[in-house]
C-alpha cells in the first residue's frame, strides 16, 4: 500500500480515491493505519500460536516480534502527536474505550439535535399562538390599539404617527415587552 493512499474501512467517510492528508496529520494517519494492521497481525498470531500444539518443536512463537511492531507503531504515533494540533472530544475517546462506534455518538448527537429543534419550534408556535390570540383579545378590547397591533409577519415598530413618539409593541423598544 503506498504512503497516502488507502483503502478504508467499509465503513469510513472518507472514499477509496481520496488521499490521506499531507504533512504530520497525513503521517500521524498513515502511522495510525500501520498501528491497526499491527494489531489485526498481533491478534492473529496470538489465536493461531493458541491453537497450536505446545509441544510441537521447530515452531517459534511471533507474539513478541509482533507485539514490538505494536509498540513501534505506538512510539511514532506519540512523537508524532506533538506535531498535530488537532483535538479530539474525550467523549469520544470514550466511547472508543467503551468499544462503540464514534459514528453512534454523531449519529445520537444529530438526533438528539433535531428533537430539542422540534421541541424549540413547539414553543415558538405556542408563543406565537398566544401572541396571536393576545392581539386579538386587545383589538376586541380596546379597538382604538388595533391599528398598532402588529401582525407575526410585521415588524415590531409602527409608522409614528404625524405628532408624538414612535409607539412600539407591547410598550417597548425591542418589542419584548422587557424594560431596562
Amino acid at each position: 500500500m503506498a504512503k497516502g493512499v488507502s483503502t478504508p474501512a467499509p465503513d469510513s467517510p472518507r472514499s477509496s480515491e481520496s488521499l490521506a492528508p499531507t504533512g504530520p496529520q497525513g503521517d500521524l494517519e498513515h502511522e495510525l493505519f500501520g498501528l491497526v494492521n499491527a494489531l489485526y497481525n498481533l491478534g492473529t498470531t496470538v489465536v493461531s500460536d493458541l491453537t497450536k500444539e505446545k509441544d510441537k518443536p521447530g515452531a517459534g512463537k511471533q507474539v513478541g516480534a509482533r507485539v514490538n511492531d505494536v509498540v513501534g507503531h505506538l512510539g511514532n504515533i506519540d512523537r508524532l502527536s506533538d506535531l498535530v494540533k488537532t483535538k479530539v472530544p474525550l467523549q469520544v475517546l470514550a466511547e472508543i474505550d467503551s468499544s462503540r462506534n464514534p459514528m453512534q455518538l454523531t449519529r445520537d448527537r444529530l438526533e438528539r439535535a433535531a428533537t430539542e429543534n422540534q421541541f424549540m419550534n413547539g414553543k415558538i408556535q405556542a408563543i406565537k399562538s398566544y401572541r396571536d390570540y393576545y392581539n386579538e383579545a386587545l383589538a376586541q378590547s380596546f379597538p382604538e390599539l388595533k391599528d398598532y397591533l402588529n401582525a407575526p409577519s410585521e415588524a415590531n415598530v409602527q409608522v409614528p404617527p404625524a405628532s408624538g413618539p414612535p409607539v412600539y409593541l407591547n410598550g417597548s423598544a425591542n418589542g419584548n415587552g422587557i424594560h431596562g
